[in-house]
């Protein structure tokens, strides 16, 4: 049994890392890590048609990754928890340390 929770846990994260994978859906997760936004100011924010957004945060919201609660007629998207946001924080920190050159620390 424990192995298959094993397979389970990393078919569940594998998932996630796809979802971040896509460069929209990241930049869209990384909007959701600072403060909650609907659909219509995701689409002027990142310029990118409104069915696109919709298609993403679907994806975002099946792998686990945003939360969405309702506000009347809107559906407000947020980043799921302190493990996706300290997740999208640590992978862009590395990019940077990628791209700057920079020492890796613990």
């Amino acid at each position: 049994m424990a192995h298959a929770a094993a397979a389970e846990r990393i078919e569940v994260a594998t998932t996630a890392l796809r979802m971040l994978a896509e460069p929209t859906r990241l930049r869209i997760l990384w909007l959701l890590n600072g403060r909650e936004y609907d659909v219509a100011a995701l689409t002027a924010e990142l310029t990118v048609a409104r069915p696109v957004v919709s298609q993403h945060l679907a994806k975002l919201k099946l792998a686990g990754l945003i939360s969405v609660r309702r506000d009347g007629r809107r559906s407000l998207y947020s980043a799921r928890g302190g493990h996706v946001r300290r997740l999208l924080t640590e992978v862009l920190n590395a990019a940077d340390h990628h791209l700057l050159g920079l020492p890796d620390h613990d």
